[in-house]
């Protein structure tokens, strides 16, 4: 038989392959059968070789026509085989089932918690600064009263990248760029990632801060109290109760730390007759430090002598912490969506 009367034997075997065919794995196998690398077209024209010189380009012309028919066959089959599935598929479709409602991510619970704290302040007349997190040490310890060698300094695990270069250890340098760049009156909360060389289950690497800095004429530990207490108030509830205990920090003086009454237990320091966890049953939390900015401070950005304010500043995990009753620091950076999803 010579090769032109086998060339065009193919298509009508293909026809009968193809009327067979119930899938489109069946389609795929008689492809690879008939028009694959090493398929039946292949190995008849793996003949030309032989032919007479004169008799090839009448071999080629048919081979090429079989193989456009062979594709156009392939084509329409395949294109009845996916009409049929889509046809099947639509007939097992029922238009009065109820949809399936796509899943909804959420904000991470410290950017809830941190958008609420910075809009509490600006309802009460606070700006909101930033600032880099690679910090010099001018800014981040110098500029607030703790001078090369301060005792200080080693409060602050800090970071450091060169001797003068390091991961900011809190946001106050915020503050300290705010009141170089800005005259009295200030007023400006600081939100932001930190940087402390610490990592246990109450302490990470990266946490988040928000510092306050409200500097005028005549602003006293008073309005510090004032606006402590109806901050923690719109996060924690209007029956929390606030107290102030004398504490250190190197750029207030007098300084304090503020206890609320542990949200857990309701100040009680017992849940169902059994000592509560939070509070360890004395019935207060700590909740955040503040006091008097020292005068150190002033000196240090220009200000002039009769000026008055004060700064405080808190962990924004913890605050998230004692809001939503989350009992493990870890579970804010694992992002597992189960934790992450019940904030939607």
């Amino acid at each position: 038989m010579d090769l032109i009367t086998a060339l065009e034997g193919l298509v009508p075997e293909l026809q009968r392959g193809l009327d067979q065919a119930s899938s489109l794995e069946d389609l795929e196998g008689l492809r690879v059968d008939f028009l694959g690398r090493k398929g039946r077209l292949a190995q008849i024209m793996s003949l030309l070789p032989k032919l007479p010189p004169q008799e090839r380009p009448a071999v080629g012309q048919t081979a090429n026509s079989v193989k456009e028919r062979c594709n156009a066959l392939f084509e329409e089959r395949k294109n009845a085989l996916e009409a049929g599935r889509e046809a099947a598929a639509l007939a097992r479709f029922d238009p009065s089932l109820p949809g399936r409602a796509p899943w909804r991510g959420s904000l991470h619970p410290t950017t809830l918690v941190m958008e609420e704290i910075c809009g509490i302040f600006r309802g009460l007349g606070f700006d909101v600064a930033s600032g880099p997190e690679v910090e010099i040490d001018h800014y981040n310890f110098e500029s607030l009263n703790m001078p090369p060698e301060h005792p200080a300094r080693d409060m602050q695990d800090t970071l450091y990248i060169t001797d003068t270069v390091l991961m900011r250890t809190h946001t106050s340098p915020v503050q300290v760029r705010t009141m170089l760049s800005r005259r009295p009156p200030v007023a400006v909360v600081a939100p932001g990632k930190v940087y402390r060389r610490d990592s246990d289950l109450t302490h990470t690497p990266m946490f988040h801060q928000i510092e306050g800095l409200m500097v005028g004429h005549d602003i006293s530990m008073a309005h510090l109290r004032g606006i402590l207490t109806a901050f923690v108030r719109a996060v924690f509830g209007a029956d929390t109760r606030v107290r102030f205990r004398p504490s250190f920090f190197p750029f207030t003086e007098p300084s304090a730390e503020v206890d609320i009454s542990c949200c857990m237990c309701g100040g009680k320091g017992h849940v169902n007759g059994e000592p509560c966890r939070v509070c360890k049953t004395t019935g207060w939390v700590e909740i955040l430090g503040c006091g008097m900015v020292d005068p150190a401070v002033y000196a240090a950005v220009g200000y002039p002598e009769d000026v008055s304010g004060f700064a405080f500043g808190l962990g924004v995990e913890r605050v998230a912490m004692l809001k939503y009753g989350i009992g493990d620091l870890r579970m804010f950076f694992e992002n597992d969506v189960r934790f992450l999803g019940q904030f939607a």
